[in-house]
């Protein structure tokens, strides 16, 4: 949600600023904007709709400077229009900044300024950060301080931000002190790059992606001042900082299309080298066990674990659920699975020996870092399974695992759902080894893993099979998704994919649950799409299928290559690998992925970027 860039330097920033704008457009947003600073003065642009059309504006009505900050809104406080975008100006134009996240208390704090005589042009609660800022920088100016000084201003910020109630990164630009760009953060996710003489900001590494390689990630309570002086970072509680330079291993062609016409198709095609990523260097067949070295955690300790908790959002859920099959299956450990929205605000009973894993591929869903920091709060240990090194979260669990899928820009998951199984999967190994799992067992699913790239890439060789059958069912606007066991997450999924990208009503049920209500909404005009993959309880979900054709319903099936008894019963038949039930997910989902590509293309939808959502959800 929302985005922030930031540059001060020699070049000019226009270009960095727009540049950086459009590679965030990944995480969502209604409208777009930048300020640029020259001469002492301070030039603001900012256009709802997307950032090609900001472009247009700066390019009808240029602006130039070396310095500037840059904004992509998704609306909370105030629909989006060109009044509510950002950036905000404060006061009389002393200061103009671009704000990420939600002041709670921003109401009382309009009234006040109000009385103040402080006059408001929107909705949101941005401008009264702004107008905010603005009074304590007049206040201090009345006291004899230097509006021009780097001191003043910093003041002015260490003021606003002790009256803030809730979440913010911002970035500021004064106008007396104009060689001077200052952030802050709490709660929403700021990065530092450090160039040649040059400094950058953004709300994550892709815009720096081809500028610099050094970064700094901002902590909460932390603001950072950038100028020809240098980069000072101060703590509010423990004064100035040493800032942690990391080296950012990312280059430009990860977050490029190549030959593909989206960032969902690219990354969906991606998967066979992301689950292989996921798998390098965890796998060790001699003890017939996974690795991770970043648990920082010894073996007794893990022995002593008596119930796992996997908390998430979204897709990142699903997973989870496919995680709790499996360390179930395998380690034989209780796990709950929790929405991170509700845990954070429950107080369910959990012993001393309860660990918390906390999933998400941005690292940043505030939800899923709520709920990890409350039972880090109360004592448990808490673990992370994320995709972005350097997030929030992956620094403030006490240990965790990464994805290593790589940046991933459609706001639609997919290639960070496959990993996150995967590494759930080698989770489970490894809990397993350690318990009741045999050797033999940890070797036979070993040998399974290491082929599930190549099944994945069978898998997708059933694109066109699938646009075909897309093209047959893009007109419905009612779906259901049907599974059991290892496939109900992947039927949960299915549908959500096909909800957030192409807008069209969908559910996913336990294939078994359909008798119990559901199947009430079949007829001739909603398909079921049932996974049905040879396993266990194959005949069961069999049965199933023939209850939803005996009331007219279309079926769409995804079943094992060479299965001829599905295709007798099913109006389509989209064939996957014949793999171990456990392992199912990652080449089920394959299909359904492309399913809902493919129809949110042919109701011309924007895939990458659907409508009301966005990639990393740092507010409430």
């Amino acid at each position: 949600m929302c985005g922030i860039v930031g540059y001060l330097g020699k070049r000019d920033v226009t270009r960095f600023l727009i540049e950086g704008l459009h590679r965030l457009e990944y995480r969502g947003y209604d409208s777009a904007g930048i300020a640029v600073g020259k001469d002492g003065q301070i030039s603001v642009r900012k256009k709802t709709g997307r950032v090609g059309e900001l472009a247009a504006l700066v390019d009808t009505s240029p602006i130039s400077g070396t310095v500037g900050i840059g904004h992509t809104r998704w609306a909370t406080h105030g629909e989006p229009n060109d009044s509510n975008s950002h950036p905000h100006i404060g006061g009389d134009g002393s200061l103009v900044l671009v704000h990420n996240g939600v002041i709670e208390n921003y109401s009382t704090l309009k009234q006040q300024l109000c009385q103040l005589g402080y006059r408001f042009e929107s909705e949101t609660d941005t401008e009264v950060v702004a107008h905010l800022m603005a009074h304590h920088l007049a206040e201090q100016v009345k006291l004899g301080s230097d509006p021009a000084e780097v001191e003043t201003c910093l003041a002015a910020i260490e003021l606003t931000l002790k009256k803030l109630k809730g979440t913010y990164g911002v970035a500021v630009l004064f106008r007396d002190c104009p060689d001077t760009l200052i952030a802050a953060r709490n709660g929403s996710p700021l990065v530092l790059g450090i160039g040649d003489d040059e400094f950058f900001i953004a709300s994550d590494a892709s815009p720096l992606i081809g500028y610099t390689d050094e970064v700094v990630y901002l902590a909460d309570h932390e603001i950072a001042v950038l100028n020809s002086d240098g980069m000072q970072v101060i703590h509010r509680d423990s004064g100035r900082q040493s800032p942690n330079i990391q080296t950012l291993n990312q280059v430009s062609a990860d977050i490029d299309l190549g030959e593909y016409e989206h960032y969902m198709l690219k990354e969906i095609f991606e998967q066979p080298t992301t689950i292989e990523n996921a798998m390098r260097g965890r796998l060790n067949y001699d003890e017939a066990t996974a690795i991770f070295g970043g648990l920082n955690l010894s073996s007794q300790q893990l022995r002593q674990i008596d119930r796992i908790v996997l908390t998430a959002c979204g897709t990142s859920w699903h997973a989870a659920l496919v995680g709790e099959y499996l360390i179930e299956e395998f380690a034989r450990i209780p796990v709950e699975v929790e929405y991170a929205s509700e845990l954070r605000y429950r107080n369910p009973p959990m012993s001393d020996q309860t660990m918390v894993f906390a999933i998400t591929q941005s690292g940043e869903t505030a939800d899923t870092l709520a709920a990890m920091k409350e039972c880090k709060r109360k004592g448990h240990t808490t673990m992370a399974i994320c995709n972005v090194v350097g997030s929030t979260i992956a620094r403030e669990a006490d240990g965790g695992i990464y994805l290593h899928a790589g940046p991933e820009i459609g706001v639609a998951s997919t290639k960070a759902f496959t990993s996150q199984v995967t590494v759930l999967t080698l989770l489970a190994l490894y809990l397993g080894r350690m318990r009741h799992l045999s050797y033999s067992a940890g070797q036979n699913i070993i040998r399974k893993l290491k082929d599930i790239p190549r099944q994945v890439e069978k898998a997708l060789e059933c694109h066109n099979a699938v646009k075909s059958i897309a093209e047959k069912y893009a007109s419905m606007n009612n779906f259901l998704y049907l599974g059991r066991l290892y496939n109900f997450p992947v039927a949960l999924e299915g549908a959500l994919k096909l909800k957030e990208i192409s807008y069209i009503h969908a559910e996913g049920y336990p294939a078994a649950e359909m008798k119990h209500g559901p199947i009430a909404l079949v007829d001739e005009q909603t398909p079921s799409v049932f996974i049905v993959p040879r396993c266990g309880i194959y005949p069961k979900v069999i049965s199933n299928l023939q209850e939803v054709k005996a009331r007219k319903g279309p079926v769409i099936a995804i079943a094992c290559e060479g299965d001829d008894r599905v295709a007798e019963l099913a109006d389509d038949v989209i064939y996957v690998p014949d793999v171990d039930e456990c392992l199912q997910p990652l080449v089920a989902s394959i299909p359904l992925q492309l399913l809902a590509y493919h129809i949110a293309i042919l109701r011309d939808c924007n895939v990458d970027r659907p409508r009301n959502l966005a990639k990393s959800v740092t507010v409430e």
